[in-house]
């Protein structure tokens, strides 16, 4: 299983995300958080509100190209975290997500 790091500029985009890859059965999970982010950007120190997506899914790639096509960002943060769990929850989200 994949466990996406998405940061979006709000909580309205994030759900927008989450509900396309949720249609797609990219993902069948997606958390989200308020976050505080500080990044440099054309030279400068920004200081964001944002928050972060947390999509539980298997196809990374997909998952990234589907994301690039309706995120806000002109460099969207779409990070690829491999993990473990339990296996009823993996098999869960195996079963609901295109391999």
């Amino acid at each position: 299983m994949k466990l996406i790091y998405i940061t979006c500029k709000d909580t309205e985009e994030a759900e927008k995300i989450s509900k396309h890859l949720l249609r797609k059965r990219l993902i069948a999970c997606a958390n989200i958080f308020p976050i505080k982010s500080m990044y440099l950007w054309e030279g400068k120190i920004t200081d964001d509100n944002e928050v972060v997506l947390l999509a539980k899914g298997m196809d990374y790639e997909n998952i990234k190209k589907e994301v690039k096509k309706i995120h806000s960002y002109k460099i969207p943060c779409i990070l690829k975290i491999n993990v473990d769990g339990n296996s009823e929850y993996l098999n869960w989200v195996s079963n609901i997500c295109k391999e």
